[in-house]
C-alpha cells in the first residue's frame, strides 16, 4: 500500500480556489456588500426599538402564531431575562445572522425543491448533493468562505447557508411529491397547466412540510452562532467562544443559555406559523 501514489486531492482543491478567487473576486465582493448591507440593515431595525418594545412585538408575534398564552408569557419573561443578563445587543446581532441565513437558504432552496419535485433525474443528482452537505464538518465551510470573503459576518453567513440549507430543499421536495396523486390526476382532467397545478394545489398542500423545512433550516442556522464567531461574526456566539477561551463558565452559560432561549422561540414560532389556506 505504501507504494501507491498519494491522489493530490488537496492540491486540486487549492488550485480550483486559487482559480475562483482570482476570476471571481469582484462578484463575491458584490456579494459580501450585498449581504452586510442587508444584516446591518436588520440589525439598524432592530436596534432602533427600544429593548422593551422589541420583547413585546415578538411575544406578540408569538401569541399570532400560536394562540398560546405560555408560548406568550415564556417569550416575554425569556427575552426579558436576556436584556436582564445584557445581552440584548448580542441577540439582536444573533437574530439578524439567522434571519439572513434563513432567507437566502428559502429564497435558494424553495425552487430547488420545487425544481426536484419535478423532475426524478434532478431529485436524484441533487440528494447526494445534500448529503454532502450536511455531512462536511461546518467548520470546513469557513476555510473557503474567509478566502472570498473575507473576515466577518459574511462568511459566517455563507457557511450558515450552506449548512442550513439541505432541509427546505428536501422538505419542499418531499411535501409536493406526498400530495394525493388523485387530486393531481384531477387537476390534470380539467386541464390545469403545470404552473397551476404547482401554485394552486401542490403548493398549498405541501405548506405544513415546507415549513417544517424551513423550521430545521432556522435551528441548523441558529447552531452555527457559535461556529461563525470564529471567522469574527457578532452576536451571542462571540460570548460563547470569549468564555470558553477564558475557561468562564459563569458567563459561557449566561450566553449559551440566552441562545437556547432563542431557539425555543424561534422553534415554537415558525412550528406555528403556517400561512392559511382559502
Amino acid at each position: 500500500m505504501n507504494n501507491i501514489p498519494k491522489i493530490p486531492l488537496g492540491r486540486w482543491v487549492d488550485v480550483i480556489v486559487t482559480w475562483i478567487e482570482e476570476n471571481f473576486a469582484s462578484f463575491f465582493n458584490l456579494i459580501s456588500d450585498a449581504i452586510e448591507g442587508f444584516v446591518n440593515s436588520i440589525v439598524l431595525l432592530l436596534s432602533v426599538l427600544p429593548a422593551l418594545v422589541l420583547i413585546l412585538i415578538i411575544a406578540a408575534l408569538a401569541y399570532y402564531s400560536s394562540r398560546n398564552w405560555g408560548l406568550t408569557i415564556f417569550t416575554l419573561i425569556g427575552l426579558t431575562f436576556i436584556w436582564n443578563l445584557g445581552y440584548m445587543e448580542q441577540t439582536i446581532d444573533t437574530l439578524a445572522l439567522v434571519l439572513t441565513s434563513v432567507i437566502i437558504s428559502v429564497i435558494v432552496g424553495i425552487p430547488f425543491g420545487i425544481w426536484a419535485s419535478q423532475s426524478s433525474r434532478v431529485s436524484r443528482i441533487i440528494t447526494p448533493i445534500l448529503d454532502f452537505m450536511q455531512t462536511m464538518p461546518a467548520f470546513v465551510y469557513l476555510i473557503p468562505s474567509i478566502l472570498f470573503f473575507g473576515i466577518g459576518v459574511v462568511p459566517g453567513i455563507i457557511s450558515s447557508v450552506i449548512f442550513a440549507m439541505p432541509p427546505t430543499i428536501r422538505l419542499t421536495n418531499l411535501g409536493i411529491r406526498q400530495v394525493p396523486e388523485d387530486l393531481v390526476e384531477a387537476a390534470n382532467a380539467f386541464g390545469s397547466t403545470t404552473r397551476q397545478k404547482l401554485f394552486k394545489l401542490q403548493l398549498p398542500l405541501a405548506i405544513g412540510t415546507i415549513m417544517a423545512g424551513i423550521n430545521q433550516s432556522i435551528m441548523l442556522a441558529l447552531s452555527m452562532v457559535v461556529i461563525a464567531s470564529l471567522v469574527g461574526a457578532p452576536g451571542l456566539g462571540v460570548e460563547v467562544y470569549r468564555a470558553v477561551t477564558r475557561i468562564e463558565v459563569g458567563s459561557g452559560f449566561e450566553a449559551g443559555l440566552s441562545i437556547v432561549i432563542l431557539a425555543i422561540i424561534l422553534d415554537r414560532i415558525t412550528q406555528n406559523l403556517k400561512p392559511s389556506r382559502k
